[in-house]
């Protein structure tokens, strides 16, 4: 990390203004401020260039080109000694356009192979740092190029992935090239071989660190003739002949630190070299499988040696090397910055032990394996943790990879270690977390932030960083013009968003608005950012005041969007599940109305039932089922090939999640709704999938899952029964046997009742006269089937109604007109869930000549129905009330409730209906 030079600022007393220490500047500082108001364009020149010190690049030059002073500020070489071009795309014509400032440039960082291919395009001579990432397809040739224009390099570094198309070609190119070098440091490579080593070792004398990393096989041999070296790594690398380098290595005269982790080092090995190599000072042997199973194996006896493996108490030896007092805590590097220690030696290990533990920890995090959860407990975070506030930016970064990393258990499911995440949090993880996401340095702005969405994932760490403000932090963050960093910030916001607790804290901090932003600022690049907005914004969607903002906030049009045009399975999943539940909260009658009326959503959300992947068309489907309540919108999903989408969907999902299920049947039943609807579902061939969903796991009791799936089944069959044709059909696909079942056994209240009300409707005599169109012996047919099914149905409906009779309360009822009387039965009799059923004029009309059925089960169904949906309190009680009212129903409920032939329960359930009906006209006249 560069050090930049900062005057000592104190701020005035008042106003705003910075003042300097330097007269000078002082003097003209306050000349700007007659009034308290800064004049920019004429701030001291040292003044704008610390400010642009403190941008990042992209801001950096976007103030720049305001003005002609301050782009020629811009270009001073002060500003352009290091360069961090990771997060942005680099080719060749942005290498030429950055060239004229890149001729002081020491240090650049860059990512991958186009940006390899450009950097001889900035023409950096004075080249002094190379370090790259994501370097598997850059080439011997690209490489050796780069070395060939940058002699003056004495450090090269390319990782951590592998770098599978180097070879050792390329190393020597690198040795003939830059004889200053000082580190070199490559990963993932085939074959490091012994001329390629023994070239290094000739022409760079200078070559102090060498790391040779997770690669497939290194010449031994020729190591132990590097004679310059001072710290070696060959973490990760395979094919190690530990007998050759324990004989050879411990005779290198200036090495004193030493990585071995993640290798098959064995014991003999490592006492070998700790005991006969004369500077050694640090072993880094973590992760080593061999090592560790000799538990009788101890590097304690090695005075000023650390040993730092897993079974080691790390910090403690940490603390032995650096200082005399062995009691320090788990902040030994941060003690050591701070402290005044003249050991050259030491000077040059802290930050080379820090790179490596850095790398280490992040690789063993990466690959997960068993018997480390101890480790990770209770030294790996807490190690991680102190590398997050080293002095290197590389270091900083990873550790707080490695700490995104490590609590992952599950990615696809979103799952992690509650242990290890609250392990960080009692460490102070949190807060150094959302220090670094404060940062101005765009690499630990992603890093942590996604650190901290991983992190959130445990509800106790997201209220922690609620509490420590990081809501607003990742808000801003999700402002920020790098995609990486947006992206992460989204995912942060929503991991934070499935707390109920904190949605309304992203509102209030702008995240709504920046979630929004995120898709249309990023629309046609990259998957990642959009599912997570759009997943952010379908858990706020979920809060009513929160759906209603993210209406307000532009969040339909760019919902619809992603859902129209974008091809990305996860983004289309999460756009629809936000669509889904904008329709079903906030103002829920706006929010559906705008979503259906917005270009193109019901039709892209059709299309998305014919997905490949089952969360995309469960999430549609929901969608779907939730604009349907909106009677606009039922129509116009029908008219957009709806009902066959849905019927097709409901066909082939018998053997997909219960999930899928229950939106499918769902969908049909918003549909159904409508008659016309519900025939043409009927006639599309959507009887026989609902009935097979109807009888989804036989054992209907048992099967609490699939609950939602019975209701929303049953609930779409009670909707089609109440055409006749349909009816019929029901009965002739076999769904009287799967009503009985779901009536009688379901766990469902709710499945129960609807299914009683499907087999109602079928048998109240209608379905009958349909049914005797046709041939004479095909009609005596019918007739005789139908009549074994509606003694089945009757006797089912009745033990239903039965199971919400109490005879004492009864009883009481029958004796006593008193309201206590009749509340006792109403309580034992209300199906809660049943409160949110909206029946149609025709529905409640078909009820009430149901009372005046033959048959007394019927009426006492009917009754028991709409005692179900008039009890005071119920979603849509007012709505039922009205339409009895414009019915006549009054004086059919006093007929059935006089009646000396009606059951008991139908007589009493028809008085409860009449009070609920003066309830209701009192409430309305007040």
């Amino acid at each position: 990390m560069n050090r930049r030079v900062r005057r000592k600022v104190a701020r005035k007393s008042k106003g705003n203004v910075v003042q300097s220490s330097s007269p000078e500047v002082q003097e003209e500082v306050l000349h700007l401020e007659p009034q308290g108001v800064v004049d920019w364009n004429c701030l001291p020149d040292d003044t704008v260039i610390q400010l642009l010190s403190c941008l990042s690049y992209r801001d950096r030059a976007s103030l720049s080109s305001t003005c002609k002073t301050w782009r020629s500020l811009g270009s001073s070489p002060c500003l352009w000694t290091s360069l961090d071009l990771r997060s942005h795309r680099f080719d060749a014509d942005m290498a030429s356009s950055l060239a004229p400032r890149c001729v002081h440039l020491q240090k650049l960082r860059f990512r991958g192979e186009e940006s390899a291919n450009a950097i001889i395009h900035l023409r950096a001579k004075n080249l002094r740092e190379l370090s790259g990432d994501y370097c598997r397809k850059i080439s011997d040739a690209t490489l050796s190029v780069i070395v060939a224009r940058h002699e003056s390099l004495e450090s090269l570094q390319l990782g951590p992935d592998f770098c599978e198309r180097i070879s050792s070609d390329a190393i020597k190119a690198i040795a003939h090239c830059c004889p200053n070098l000082s580190k070199l440091r490559l990963s993932g490579i085939r074959d490091v071989n012994g001329d390629a080593i023994n070239v290094l070792a000739k022409h760079c004398p200078k070559l102090t660190d060498i790391g040779f990393i997770d690669c497939l096989n290194v010449d031994e041999v020729a190591l132990g003739n590097v004679l310059s070296v001072r710290f070696l790594s060959v973490a990760g690398t395979s094919s190690m002949k530990w007998g050759v380098v324990s004989h050879l290595w411990h005779k290198l005269p200036n090495l004193i630190g030493l990585d071995v982790s993640r290798t098959d080092i064995g014991p003999s090995a490592v006492f070998r070299l700790l005991s006969l190599t004369q500077n050694l000072r640090v072993l880094i042997a973590l992760n080593c499988p061999i090592l560790e199973e000799d538990t009788s194996f101890s590097a304690s006896k090695y005075k000023n040696k650390l040993l730092v493996s897993l079974r080691t108490d790390i910090f403690k030896g940490l603390a032995s090397l650096f200082f005399d007092n062995t009691k320090r805590g788990k902040n030994v590097f941060l003690d050591w910055r701070t402290s005044k220690n003249n050991d050259k030696d030491l000077n040059e290990i802290i930050p080379w032990l820090e790179w490596m533990l850095s790398h280490t920890l992040l690789r063993s995090a990466e690959s997960p394996q068993q018997g480390l959860d101890n480790f990770w407990v209770e030294q790996g975070g807490a190690l991680l943790l102190s590398l997050m506030q080293s002095s290197q930016e590389d270091v900083q970064e990873r550790a707080a990879t490695g700490l995104a990393t490590f609590v992952v258990i599950d990615d696809e499911n979103a799952s992690i270690d509650c242990g290890r995440a609250e392990a960080v949090m009692r460490d102070g993880g949190i807060r150094l977390l959302l220090g670094l996401a404060k940062s101005w340095r765009e690499g630990l702005q992603s890093e942590a932030a996604k650190a901290i969405a991983n992190l959130s994932v445990n509800a106790n760490v997201a209220k922690a960083v609620a509490e420590e403000g990081g809501i607003e932090i990742l808000a801003g963050l999700a402002r920020s013009m790098n995609k990486l960093v947006a992206e992460e910030a989204a995912g942060g916001l929503w991991n934070l968003s499935v707390g109920e607790e904190h949605k309304g804290a992203i509102a209030e901090a702008g995240g709504i608005q920046a979630l929004v932003d995120l898709i249309f600022k990023w629309s046609s690049s990259g998957d990642g950012v959009l599912e997570r907005a759009a997943g952010a914004l379908a858990n706020l969607a979920a809060d009513d005041k929160c759906s209603t903002e993210v209406a307000l906030a532009g969040g339909v049009h760019a919902l619809v969007m992603l859902a129209r045009k974008c091809k990305f399975e996860g983004v289309q999943e999460q756009a629809a599940r936000a669509l889904a539940n904008l329709a079903a909260h906030g103002d829920s009658n706006s929010n559906n109305a705008a979503v259906g009326q917005e270009a193109g959503a019901l039709e892209a959300l059709v299309q998305l039932t014919r997905s490949p992947h089952e969360g995309v068309r469960q999430e549609a489907a929901g969608a779907l089922w939730n604009l349907s309540f909106d009677d606009r919108n039922r129509e116009a999903i029908a008219a957009s090939g709806g009902v066959q989408a849905l019927v097709a969907l409901a066909q082939a999902c018998a053997n997909a999640s219960p999930g899928l299920q229950e939106r499918a049947a769902g969908a049909l039943w918003g549909l159904s709704v409508s008659e016309t609807n519900s025939v043409a579902i009927g006639r599309e061939g959507g009887v026989a999938p609902l009935i097979a969903l109807a009888r989804s796991e036989a054992e209907i009791q048992a099967t609490f899952h699939f609950q939602d799936v019975h209701e929303t089944a049953a609930g779409a069959l009670w909707n089609l029964a109440f055409n006749a044709s349909n009816a019929l059909r029901i009965v002739e696909e076999g769904g009287v046997s799967a009503l009985v079942d779901l009536c009688s056994s379901s766990v469902s209240k709710m499945a129960r009742f609807m299914a009683a009300l499907a087999l109602a409707y079928m048998f109240d005599g209608r379905m009958d006269e349909y049914a005797l169109v046709g041939t004479p012996s095909e009609s005596t047919s019918k007739s005789v089937s139908l009549d074994g099914a509606r003694r089945m149905a009757l006797k089912h409906i009745e033990a239903f109604v039965l199971m919400f009779s109490d005879p004492q309360a009864f009883a009481a009822a029958a004796a006593s007109s008193a309201p206590a009387a009749l509340a006792q039965v109403t309580e034992g009799a209300r199906i809660q869930e049943a409160g949110h059923l909206r029946c149609s004029g025709a529905e409640i009309g078909r009820f009430i000549t149901m009372l005046r059925n033959q048959s007394s089960i019927l009426k006492a169904c009917a009754a028991f129905a709409l005692l179900q949906f008039t009890i005071p309190g119920g979603r849509h009680a007012m709505h039922h009330a009205s339409l009895m009212q414009n019915l006549g129903a009054p004086r059919v409920l006093r007929g059935a409730a006089a009646s000396a032939i009606a059951p008991l329960e139908a007589k009493i359930f028809a008085r409860i209906v009449l009070r609920n009906l003066e309830y209701h006209q009192i409430e309305h006249t007040v």
